[in-house]
């Protein structure tokens, strides 16, 4: 329920015609959720957000549930349980929410490329540290993500000193190189000792090309040995930093036997690679739990671990598709997948040694405007903070309705 009203200071961002509109038809309550709709750049060159352009709007305040189970302490012996967190998230309702249910935290924005080096040679960890220090205060492990990623990155990296782009020659191979080495080194090492694992290189993968890499900049550039550089650099960095690879859509077959190549290769080659990270962006119809089964247990058959980096599950079964309201039945449809996927997480203990969801409630999370600007609610919490159905089917399932009521509440829907 609401209480009192507060001050919060939030960005404008590219999305800001998208939040006024959003907030007149849904209450200044949701208005925290479209404060990083930038969060993940859709392709359309992305936004990065200036210290000083803030303005204050007055939301209500919420209360958090204080007599249910810690999700963490119930997942205790299989695996911390993160969550994706921005500057709003370590104060008020927000940061007694993620301190009961979470023991380790991912930065969403604070340590990408394009954050904290905005200009070459000058980086600004502001906002990454004051992060890595509320998990240190609350006792939660930190995941960094990410180093390289051919999005949300500062103009300057993929242009020579005349600020013309970098065409593939052999000196501009050399120039990005050394660019790359020094980023790594300078992040890793700012945070040796305290985060405890990195998304080294995120989405390399494209199942269309016939090689199987995205062709990115840093691809067309320096070639797939990008990739390489990138995870031995970061371990000379911080020898004890588990590394991954983090790519979603890994239950795709094409683009998993090109990620299971990918990690063979490289592991063949001693390159200190530790593990896989899986996004895991499902929706309520897609992946099935037997195909998530098959490809951490086929990643594990190869000698590396795994983690869920990035786990949510859209309400919607297409890119399409929009509701005005998200029908009950389909809420409750969430919390059996959840339910059926955290069954699957806990038969595979020891093969997966984290879960982290992109987000702490559903009033904060990129799904509002990708692929398209719409209402999703992926996360275990309401944009009131309250517990879901999608949290019942973790916690405790007998509080979820028979299959026969979600039958029944989603034919009412329709």
């Amino acid at each position: 329920m609401f209480h009192p009203v507060q001050a919060f200071s939030f960005k404008k961002t590219c999305y800001g015609v998208y939040l006024l509109l959003w907030v007149l038809a849904s209450g200044l309550h949701h208005a925290s959720a479209a404060l990083n709709s930038c969060s993940r750049d859709t392709g359309t060159g992305g936004a990065f957000l200036s210290a000083g352009d803030s303005q204050q709007v007055s939301i209500p305040t919420v209360q958090v549930q204080t007599d249910i189970p810690s999700l963490y302490k119930i997942l205790d012996g299989f695996f911390p349980v993160g969550a994706a967190i921005w500057k709003g998230d370590i104060t008020g309702p927000h940061s007694e929410l993620l301190r009961k249910h979470f023991n380790s935290i991912t930065t969403e924005n604070a340590m990408k490329m394009g954050v904290l080096q905005p200009s070459e040679g000058t980086f600004d960890f502001t906002t990454a540290d004051e992060l890595v220090r509320f998990a240190r205060a609350n006792l939660m492990l930190v995941r960094g993500h990410t180093l390289v990623w051919h999005k949300q990155n500062p103009p300057w990296v993929f242009k020579d000193s005349g600020g013309n782009a970098l065409r593939p020659t052999r000196e501009n191979r050399a120039l990005l190189l050394g660019r790359l080495e020094k980023h790594i080194r300078a992040v890793v090492s700012h945070y040796k000792g305290e985060v405890y694992a990195w998304d080294v290189v995120n989405e390399a993968v494209d199942p269309e090309q016939p090689d199987g890499f995205r062709r990115s900049p840093w691809l067309e550039i320096i070639g797939p040995e990008y990739i390489e550089t990138a995870f031995r650099i970061a371990h000379e960095a911080s020898p004890g930093a588990k590394l991954y690879i983090n790519e979603y859509d890994t239950t795709n077959q094409a683009k998993r036997a090109f990620l299971l190549k990918l990690v063979r290769d490289l592991k063949r080659r001693g390159v200190p690679i530790d593990g896989v990270g899986h996004q895991m962006h499902n929706r309520v119809d897609y992946p099935s739990t037997a195909a998530i089964t098959e490809t951490l247990e086929m990643f594990s058959e190869l000698g590396v671990g795994n983690q869920i980096t990035e786990l949510d599950i859209s309400v919607y079964r297409n890119s399409t598709d929009s509701y005005p309201a998200v029908p009950e039945g389909v809420i409750f449809e969430q919390g059996y997948r959840y339910r059926e996927l955290f069954q699957t997480l806990r038969r595979l203990k020891g093969k997966v040694s984290s879960v982290t969801f992109w987000g702490l409630a559903d009033d904060h999370t990129w799904l509002k405007s990708f692929p398209i600007v719409r209402r999703d609610l992926p996360l275990l919490f309401d944009e009131q903070l309250q517990a879901k159905p999608a949290y019942w089917g973790i916690v405790d399932p007998s509080r979820l309705p028979t299959a026969a009521g979600v039958r029944q509440r989603n034919g009412a829907a329709r």
